[in-house]
Protein backbone atom coordinates (compact mmCIF):
# COMPACT_ATOMS: atom_id res chain seq x y z
CA UNK A 1 0.00 0.00 0.00
CA UNK A 2 1.22 3.59 -0.92
CA UNK A 3 4.25 2.49 -2.63
CA UNK A 4 5.67 2.92 -6.13
CA UNK A 5 4.42 -0.38 -7.34
CA UNK A 6 1.07 0.65 -7.30
CA UNK A 7 1.66 3.77 -8.77
CA UNK A 8 3.16 1.99 -11.54
CA UNK A 9 0.50 -0.45 -11.43
CA UNK A 10 -2.09 2.67 -11.95
CA UNK A 11 -0.31 4.17 -14.74
CA UNK A 12 -0.35 0.58 -16.86
CA UNK A 13 -4.27 0.31 -15.86
CA UNK A 14 -5.48 3.64 -16.37
CA UNK A 15 -3.77 3.52 -19.90
CA UNK A 16 -4.48 -0.14 -20.96
CA UNK A 17 -8.27 1.40 -20.88
CA UNK A 18 -7.37 3.79 -23.62
CA UNK A 19 -8.72 6.49 -21.75
CA UNK A 20 -5.30 8.70 -21.28
CA UNK A 21 -1.70 8.68 -22.53
CA UNK A 22 1.06 8.27 -20.62
CA UNK A 23 2.24 11.80 -20.97
CA UNK A 24 -1.71 13.09 -20.56
CA UNK A 25 -1.13 10.70 -17.32
CA UNK A 26 1.70 12.65 -15.73
CA UNK A 27 0.43 16.15 -16.77
CA UNK A 28 -3.14 15.76 -15.57
CA UNK A 29 -2.11 14.19 -12.37
CA UNK A 30 1.08 16.36 -11.72
CA UNK A 31 -0.98 19.58 -12.11
CA UNK A 32 -3.29 17.94 -9.29
CA UNK A 33 -6.64 18.73 -11.47
CA UNK A 34 -9.19 17.26 -9.58
CA UNK A 35 -11.76 15.43 -12.06
CA UNK A 36 -15.29 16.58 -12.31
CA UNK A 37 -17.46 14.55 -9.19
CA UNK A 38 -21.28 14.30 -9.95
CA UNK A 39 -22.93 16.91 -8.65
CA UNK A 40 -25.08 16.37 -5.34
CA UNK A 41 -28.43 16.54 -5.39
CA UNK A 42 -30.52 19.36 -3.77
CA UNK A 43 -26.52 20.89 -2.73
CA UNK A 44 -26.98 23.57 -0.07
CA UNK A 45 -25.19 26.65 -0.78
CA UNK A 46 -21.68 26.39 1.32
CA UNK A 47 -18.77 28.56 2.30
CA UNK A 48 -15.70 27.76 2.38
CA UNK A 49 -12.09 28.90 3.44
CA UNK A 50 -8.16 28.43 3.95
CA UNK A 51 -8.07 27.95 8.18
CA UNK A 52 -5.28 27.73 9.99
CA UNK A 53 -5.23 25.38 13.54
CA UNK A 54 -3.27 25.28 16.40
CA UNK A 55 -1.74 22.17 17.67
CA UNK A 56 0.90 20.86 20.38
CA UNK A 57 3.20 20.43 17.64
CA UNK A 58 2.81 23.99 15.54
CA UNK A 59 -0.05 25.56 13.27
CA UNK A 60 -1.84 22.90 10.60
CA UNK A 61 -3.48 24.51 7.38
CA UNK A 62 -6.72 23.18 6.66
CA UNK A 63 -9.59 24.03 4.51
CA UNK A 64 -12.82 24.13 5.85
CA UNK A 65 -16.18 24.52 4.08
CA UNK A 66 -19.97 24.00 5.67
CA UNK A 67 -23.65 24.98 4.95
CA UNK A 68 -23.77 29.36 4.40
CA UNK A 69 -26.45 28.99 7.45
CA UNK A 70 -27.52 27.34 10.09
CA UNK A 71 -25.45 23.86 11.92
CA UNK A 72 -24.37 20.94 10.41
CA UNK A 73 -22.18 17.58 11.89
CA UNK A 74 -18.60 18.53 11.96
CA UNK A 75 -16.61 15.92 9.65
CA UNK A 76 -12.57 15.41 9.52
CA UNK A 77 -11.29 14.44 6.57
CA UNK A 78 -7.51 12.66 6.53
CA UNK A 79 -6.51 12.71 3.20
CA UNK A 80 -4.21 9.68 1.67
CA UNK A 81 -0.23 10.04 1.43
CA UNK A 82 -0.37 13.01 -1.80
CA UNK A 83 -1.69 15.16 1.03
CA UNK A 84 -4.26 18.17 0.64
CA UNK A 85 -4.68 18.69 -2.82
CA UNK A 86 -7.41 20.13 -5.32
CA UNK A 87 -9.13 16.51 -5.55
CA UNK A 88 -9.60 16.50 -1.59
CA UNK A 89 -10.83 20.43 -1.94
CA UNK A 90 -13.17 19.09 -3.93
CA UNK A 91 -14.22 16.07 -1.94
CA UNK A 92 -14.92 18.03 0.84
CA UNK A 93 -16.81 20.99 -0.48
CA UNK A 94 -19.05 18.16 -2.25
CA UNK A 95 -19.58 16.76 1.32
CA UNK A 96 -20.72 20.02 2.75
CA UNK A 97 -23.33 20.62 -0.17
CA UNK A 98 -24.79 17.10 1.07
CA UNK A 99 -24.88 18.79 4.82
CA UNK A 100 -21.87 19.15 6.73
CA UNK A 101 -19.22 21.23 8.45
CA UNK A 102 -16.18 19.15 6.66
CA UNK A 103 -12.67 20.35 7.84
CA UNK A 104 -9.86 18.60 5.25
CA UNK A 105 -6.36 18.73 7.01
CA UNK A 106 -3.02 19.06 5.81
CA UNK A 107 -1.26 15.55 7.72
CA UNK A 108 2.03 17.17 7.15
CA UNK A 109 1.78 20.59 8.31
CA UNK A 110 4.87 19.64 10.79
CA UNK A 111 7.21 19.33 7.81
CA UNK A 112 5.44 21.82 5.47
CA UNK A 113 2.13 23.53 4.31
CA UNK A 114 0.11 22.05 1.39
CA UNK A 115 0.45 21.56 -1.24
CA UNK A 116 3.23 18.73 0.22
CA UNK A 117 3.26 16.72 -2.94
CA UNK A 118 4.87 18.56 -6.00
CA UNK A 119 3.30 16.25 -8.95
CA UNK A 120 -0.18 15.96 -6.72
CA UNK A 121 -1.00 12.03 -6.97
CA UNK A 122 1.60 11.56 -9.55
CA UNK A 123 4.41 12.28 -7.21
CA UNK A 124 7.24 9.81 -6.41
CA UNK A 125 6.44 7.83 -3.60
CA UNK A 126 9.90 8.61 -2.23
CA UNK A 127 9.02 11.84 -2.28
CA UNK A 128 6.53 11.90 0.17
CA UNK A 129 7.17 8.36 1.93
CA UNK A 130 9.38 10.35 4.97
CA UNK A 131 6.55 12.94 6.20
CA UNK A 132 4.41 10.17 6.08
CA UNK A 133 6.73 8.08 8.28
CA UNK A 134 7.57 10.91 10.71
CA UNK A 135 3.92 10.44 11.47
CA UNK A 136 2.92 8.11 14.55
CA UNK A 137 0.50 6.81 16.79
CA UNK A 138 1.27 9.93 19.10
CA UNK A 139 0.78 12.36 16.35
CA UNK A 140 -2.62 10.54 15.41
CA UNK A 141 -3.96 11.20 18.69
CA UNK A 142 -2.53 15.03 19.35
CA UNK A 143 -3.42 15.48 15.74
CA UNK A 144 -7.30 14.15 15.96
CA UNK A 145 -7.89 16.54 19.44
CA UNK A 146 -7.08 19.21 18.24
CA UNK A 147 -8.68 19.11 15.06
CA UNK A 148 -12.12 18.25 16.61
CA UNK A 149 -11.66 20.87 19.23
CA UNK A 150 -11.14 23.92 17.02
CA UNK A 151 -14.66 22.42 14.87
CA UNK A 152 -16.45 22.79 18.47
CA UNK A 153 -15.18 26.04 17.89
CA UNK A 154 -17.27 27.18 14.99
CA UNK A 155 -20.32 28.29 14.62
CA UNK A 156 -21.79 26.02 12.31
CA UNK A 157 -21.00 23.02 13.97
CA UNK A 158 -23.95 21.34 15.43
CA UNK A 159 -22.88 20.51 19.16
CA UNK A 160 -25.99 18.59 19.54
CA UNK A 161 -24.72 16.05 17.17
CA UNK A 162 -22.19 13.63 16.58
CA UNK A 163 -18.84 14.31 14.38
CA UNK A 164 -17.56 12.05 11.69
CA UNK A 165 -14.38 11.18 10.46
CA UNK A 166 -13.11 9.42 7.04
CA UNK A 167 -9.65 8.76 6.11
CA UNK A 168 -8.01 7.52 2.88
CA UNK A 169 -5.14 5.12 2.15
CA UNK A 170 -2.35 5.80 5.18
CA UNK A 171 -5.92 8.67 6.51
CA UNK A 172 -7.53 5.12 7.38
CA UNK A 173 -5.91 4.03 10.60
CA UNK A 174 -5.81 8.45 11.59
CA UNK A 175 -9.67 8.07 11.60
CA UNK A 176 -9.72 4.71 13.35
CA UNK A 177 -7.78 6.43 15.89
CA UNK A 178 -9.90 10.19 15.83
CA UNK A 179 -13.22 7.60 17.31
CA UNK A 180 -10.38 6.10 20.20
CA UNK A 181 -8.50 9.85 21.17
CA UNK A 182 -12.19 11.60 21.29
CA UNK A 183 -14.93 8.81 21.98
CA UNK A 184 -17.22 10.95 23.07
CA UNK A 185 -17.65 13.67 19.86
CA UNK A 186 -16.72 10.89 17.18
CA UNK A 187 -20.17 8.97 15.85
CA UNK A 188 -19.15 7.69 12.46
CA UNK A 189 -15.83 6.52 10.90
CA UNK A 190 -15.05 5.52 7.52
CA UNK A 191 -11.84 4.22 5.76
CA UNK A 192 -11.10 3.87 1.90
CA UNK A 193 -8.43 1.88 0.68
CA UNK A 194 -7.00 2.33 4.40
CA UNK A 195 -3.56 0.91 5.46
CA UNK A 196 -2.41 -1.07 7.93
CA UNK A 197 -5.79 -0.64 10.27
CA UNK A 198 -4.94 -3.91 12.02
CA UNK A 199 -1.18 -4.32 12.87
CA UNK A 200 0.57 -6.35 15.40
CA UNK A 201 0.29 -5.48 18.98
CA UNK A 202 -2.42 -3.54 21.63
CA UNK A 203 -2.08 -0.56 19.80
CA UNK A 204 -3.67 -1.59 16.38
CA UNK A 205 -5.88 1.09 14.88
CA UNK A 206 -8.68 -1.28 14.93
CA UNK A 207 -8.71 -2.25 18.81
CA UNK A 208 -8.14 1.26 19.90
CA UNK A 209 -11.39 2.15 17.83
CA UNK A 210 -13.78 -0.99 19.41
CA UNK A 211 -13.07 0.69 22.09
CA UNK A 212 -15.74 3.88 21.41
CA UNK A 213 -19.22 3.76 20.75
CA UNK A 214 -19.10 4.90 16.83
CA UNK A 215 -20.48 3.27 13.49
CA UNK A 216 -18.02 1.84 10.74
CA UNK A 217 -17.72 2.09 7.30
CA UNK A 218 -14.58 0.01 6.25
CA UNK A 219 -14.38 -0.49 2.35
CA UNK A 220 -11.21 -1.93 1.33
CA UNK A 221 -9.26 -2.24 -2.17
CA UNK A 222 -9.36 -6.05 -3.82
CA UNK A 223 -5.47 -5.72 -4.29
CA UNK A 224 -5.07 -4.71 -0.27
CA UNK A 225 -7.60 -7.60 0.63
CA UNK A 226 -5.43 -9.89 -1.38
CA UNK A 227 -2.20 -8.67 0.35
CA UNK A 228 -4.10 -8.91 3.78
CA UNK A 229 -6.45 -11.29 3.46
CA UNK A 230 -7.28 -11.92 6.84
CA UNK A 231 -8.38 -8.29 8.05
CA UNK A 232 -11.59 -7.75 6.77
CA UNK A 233 -12.19 -11.04 9.24
CA UNK A 234 -10.53 -9.82 12.14
CA UNK A 235 -12.25 -6.31 12.09
CA UNK A 236 -15.35 -8.04 12.00
CA UNK A 237 -14.73 -10.15 14.52
CA UNK A 238 -13.51 -7.12 16.89
CA UNK A 239 -16.52 -4.70 15.82
CA UNK A 240 -19.21 -7.80 16.41
CA UNK A 241 -17.37 -9.02 20.02
CA UNK A 242 -17.32 -5.00 20.88
CA UNK A 243 -21.14 -4.88 19.40
CA UNK A 244 -20.59 -1.68 17.35
CA UNK A 245 -22.40 -1.49 13.89
CA UNK A 246 -19.71 -1.91 11.10
CA UNK A 247 -20.00 -2.25 7.34
CA UNK A 248 -17.15 -4.19 5.96
CA UNK A 249 -16.52 -4.92 2.58
CA UNK A 250 -14.19 -5.61 -0.27
CA UNK A 251 -14.65 -3.76 -3.19
CA UNK A 252 -13.34 -4.46 -6.65
CA UNK A 253 -11.21 -2.03 -7.33
CA UNK A 254 -7.39 -0.86 -7.00
CA UNK A 255 -6.05 0.52 -3.68
CA UNK A 256 -6.71 4.21 -4.38
CA UNK A 257 -9.63 3.91 -6.59
CA UNK A 258 -11.91 6.89 -4.71
CA UNK A 259 -9.95 10.31 -4.95
CA UNK A 260 -10.96 11.38 -8.47
CA UNK A 261 -7.13 12.40 -9.78
CA UNK A 262 -5.71 8.88 -8.97
CA UNK A 263 -5.04 6.84 -11.66
CA UNK A 264 -7.08 4.36 -10.42
CA UNK A 265 -9.78 6.51 -9.69
CA UNK A 266 -13.32 4.34 -10.25
CA UNK A 267 -16.73 6.69 -10.82
CA UNK A 268 -18.43 3.33 -10.15
CA UNK A 269 -17.41 2.24 -6.73
CA UNK A 270 -16.03 5.70 -5.86
CA UNK A 271 -19.80 6.67 -6.02
CA UNK A 272 -20.64 3.48 -4.45
CA UNK A 273 -18.19 3.93 -1.27
CA UNK A 274 -19.81 7.72 -1.36
CA UNK A 275 -22.91 6.61 -1.30
CA UNK A 276 -22.72 4.50 1.98
CA UNK A 277 -20.65 7.26 3.16
CA UNK A 278 -23.85 9.37 3.52
CA UNK A 279 -25.78 6.63 5.06
CA UNK A 280 -23.58 6.19 7.63
CA UNK A 281 -23.10 10.34 8.19
CA UNK A 282 -27.25 9.65 8.34
CA UNK A 283 -27.07 8.27 11.82
CA UNK A 284 -25.12 10.94 13.43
Amino acid sequence: MCDQDHFEDDKKHYESLGLVTRKQFGVMLGAGIAMMLPQVANAVTVTESDVTIKTPDGTCDAYFVHPSTGTAPGVVVWPDIFGLRPSFRTMGKRLAESGYSVLVVNPFYRKQKAPTASKGAASPIAEVMPMMQALTEQTHFTDAKAFVAWLDTQASVAKNRKMGTQGYCMGGPMALRTAAAMPDRIGAVASFHGAALVANGDNSPHLQAAKTKASFLIAIADNDDKQQPTAKTVMKETFEKAKLSAEIEVYPAAHGWCPPDSGVYSEPNAEKAWARLLALYGKL
